[in-house]
């Protein structure tokens, strides 16, 4: 499976210790297999931070999925665990390390699971100042069209992820 990165620069060795915390599934490397979703964020990367806009693709090795060590989350489609998932890591207060719905702490090597763009920020303010329900947050959420995301959080993951041109 070919997996995209977008960025400002080209990518041949994925470094964690440059990944930015408290986003959707914690601290790691993102990847979509949607490469004009890679190409979208390339260009934000690029107008932010500077540089020319660089899509990355990676190959993933299937062989991912039979490594008893890694522990992979997947999230078949936006739902109740998956929302709280990604707003207690985006909370930079949050401290519940054990809690399964959080990783920060990086337990989880690899997480699968739908993009929460932009347009859910609101959403998921509403719920966080008690005007929302988390039953009314995946009701907003089954309206939206979300993308995928690949996040790699060990170098475990990362082995599987080869550079290709």
């Amino acid at each position: 499976m070919i997996l995209y990165h977008g960025s400002n620069i080209k990518i041949t060795n994925i470094d964690l210790s440059k990944v930015r915390p408290f986003k959707d599934f914690g601290r790691g490397f993102y990847l979509t297999t949607i490469k004009e979703q890679a190409e979208r964020m390339a260009v934000r990367v690029a107008d932010r931070f500077g540089g020319s806009p660089c899509v990355n693709a990676f190959e993933l090795s299937s062989k991912i999925f039979d490594d008893k060590v890694l522990s992979i989350r997947k999230f078949e489609s936006p739902s109740k665990e998956w929302a709280l998932f990604v707003m207690n890591n985006r909370e930079k207060s949050f401290s519940d390390v054990e809690n399964r719905l959080y990783n920060g702490d990086n337990k989880y090597d690899v997480v699968i699971g739908a993009v929460a763009n932009d347009d859910l920020v609101g959403t998921f303010d509403l719920f966080r100042d008690g005007f929302m329900s988390i039953d009314d947050v995946v009701r907003q959420i089954i309206f939206k069209n979300l993308t995928n995301q690949y996040s790699f959080h060990s170098e475990k993951a990362i082995a599987y992820l080869k550079a290709v041109e």
